[in-house]
């Protein structure tokens, strides 16, 4: 399956279907000015740039978390592909209730781990050190990278969507228990717990670094 754009070097304009056939937007506006309301609403009643215009512009936080969630960036690509048919295929059930934000993360957080169960994960091999020991900014960040990928991988499920939908999407603790169905008090308690997880495989430093934060989080 090839991935769509936003972080995987895809054409953003492979996304849907060519422009020809297309339904004009509202008001013959401009799609990058509609809200996403605007915009969900024209894609489910067939708007087929609308629809482009809206996944193209929620792509790149989706494919953020189903990066952190499955780990590796090959299969990150493929969820967050299962995402953006999900997230389309069910726009006609999309009534507004909640912002199309958190639809759309709830959406996707289940067809990503729907995938991601389908799939064996592949096996992260570490970067060769090419410099002898000299100081690789670069390199760093991307050891670091993997290290955290490893530790994800190693937090439980239940424990590591909160986490993740907390630190990497940024959403609050009620915008989570809506994506995840759960009340928000157990949304509390499964990022708490999943932060000690983390905290206990990245090191001590972390632990620090990862309990002020927590200390200081806002719900």
């Amino acid at each position: 399956m090839t991935a769509t754009a936003g972080g995987t070097g895809d054409d953003p304009d492979a996304l849907g279907a060519s422009a020809r056939g297309r339904r004009r937007s509202p008001a013959g506006r401009r799609p990058a000015a509609l809200s996403d309301l605007d915009l969900a609403g024209a894609a489910a009643a067939g708007d087929r740039e609308a629809m482009e215009a809206l996944l193209r512009r929620h792509y790149p936080r989706l494919y953020a978390v189903c990066r952190r969630l499955a780990g590796n960036d090959a299969d990150a690509a493929d969820a967050a592909q299962e995402a953006l048919i999900a997230v389309s295929r069910g726009l006609r059930r999309f009534d507004g209730r909640s912002s199309f934000t958190t639809w759309s993360y709830r959406v996707a957080t289940n067809a990503c781990l729907d995938e991601l169960r389908r799939r064996r994960r592949r096996v992260v091999e570490p970067l060769p050190d090419q410099l002898g020991g000299r100081a690789d900014p670069v390199g760093e960040q991307i050891s670091a990278r993997l290290d955290l990928d490893a530790a994800l991988a190693g937090v439980p499920e239940e424990f590591r969507v909160p986490v993740v939908l907390r630190d990497q999407a940024g959403l609050s603790y009620g915008e989570i228990a809506e994506v995840l169905g759960i009340p928000p008090g157990t949304v509390r308690s499964r990022i708490a717990r999943g932060r000690a997880r983390l905290a206990e495989t990245l090191g001590e430093g972390n632990q620090t670094a990862t309990a002020d934060r927590q200390n200081s989080d806002e719900p």
